[in-house]
């Protein structure tokens, strides 16, 4: 891979929102992102797309997954990449958002991950710097590379989601992963559905795009697809749900329960994964129906794929003012 062969013009200069994008802008991030996901697959995982850019990693949250495919692409790509620890910064000393940010800015990185409790801080981050920026996380509201990878596994298993039926299952209230992922689904032309008992479910679900259920057997019933939530803890107060057991029992994916839905139906969850509480343990590694690994590795190539495109633009534009 060389940086001439991505010749896409991606009209985008950040990632916030799966808003931003349009059919053709997911067809060409899937395409990219098939090919990275082939190359990480071989001896040489390493290309020069984006030689000679810097990109932070800003996490002020706590992060597995998420930050450590960031960085792994990044690299891959050949970017110089920095992991910023919020634990070990100036905001531990009592620096605004906005102050660390502008510092970081004046260091002339070229891309910005961002992830952070409050909603809205990427946009923020954006807006306060200039600087190409990429949403890994907002609060509750949205988390698009999230969206983006978890649907091109399915499409890796499934081919094009256009009329196929997708659960999401769990902690909507508190999901970013949640919101974005219906907006994608939607694009795509999927039929999804959101299914949570009322207290984890926002008071506007039903304006989302999405059929909402209560009762999981009635939400899974030809489901080709069902993604279950991480029951958010540290975001509730008491009273969101009786107890961890009674809520695996009405709401945990099991093999049993799956026979609610179309034969071969498959599995996702965002991680990180509370076994026997959303989701059953050996169902979870059942090799043939579980995607939560297969979503690991398509995490590395998808945002490898957001990156080129956000950073092949950020280069063409330094270029074109120097």
């Amino acid at each position: 891979m060389t940086r001439a062969e991505f010749s896409y013009d991606f009209p985008h200069r950040r990632l916030i929102s799966i808003a931003d994008l349009n059919p053709l802008d997911v067809d060409i991030l899937f395409d990219r992102a098939e090919h990275w996901l082939e190359v990480c697959r071989t001896p040489a995982k390493k290309a020069d797309a984006l030689r000679g850019l810097t990109q932070i990693n800003l996490f002020f949250e706590p992060s597995t997954r998420t930050q450590a495919s960031f960085e792994i692409a990044g690299k891959r790509l050949g970017a110089d990449v920095v992991n910023f620890s919020a634990a070990s910064s100036s905001t531990s000393k009592g620096e605004t958002l906005l102050d660390t940010v502008k510092t970081l800015a004046a260091m002339n990185p070229d891309l910005l991950v961002v992830r952070h409790k409050a909603c809205g801080a990427a946009a923020f981050v954006s807006d306060a710097t200039g600087i190409a920026v990429v949403n890994a996380g907002d609060g509750m509201n949205e988390h698009p590379t999230q969206a983006l990878l978890d649907a091109f596994t399915l499409t890796q298993r499934l081919g094009p989601l256009g009329g196929r039926r997708v659960l999401i299952v769990g902690d909507v209230l508190h999901s970013r992963v949640a919101r974005s992922g219906v907006q994608l689904l939607n694009l795509l032309g999927a039929e999804v559905r959101l299914c949570a008992p009322p207290t984890l479910l926002p008071l506007d679900a039903d304006r989302w795009g999405a059929e909402v259920f209560h009762d999981l057997d009635d939400a899974l019933d030809g489901c080709d697809a069902v993604m279950a939530l991480r029951l958010q803890q540290e975001r509730m107060m008491a009273g969101y749900i009786p107890s961890l057991r009674e809520y695996f029992h009405f709401y945990g994916l099991t093999a049993r329960r799956l026979e609610a839905a179309s034969p071969g139906a498959l599995v996702l969850h965002p991680g990180p994964m509370n076994r026997g509480v959303e989701i059953d343990g050996a169902l979870a590694d059942d090799e043939e129906r579980s995607l939560v690994l297969d979503q690991v590795e398509a995490g590395v190539a998808m945002r490898m794929a957001v990156l080129e495109a956000i950073g092949t633009l950020a280069r063409k534009n330094e270029e074109r003012r120097q």
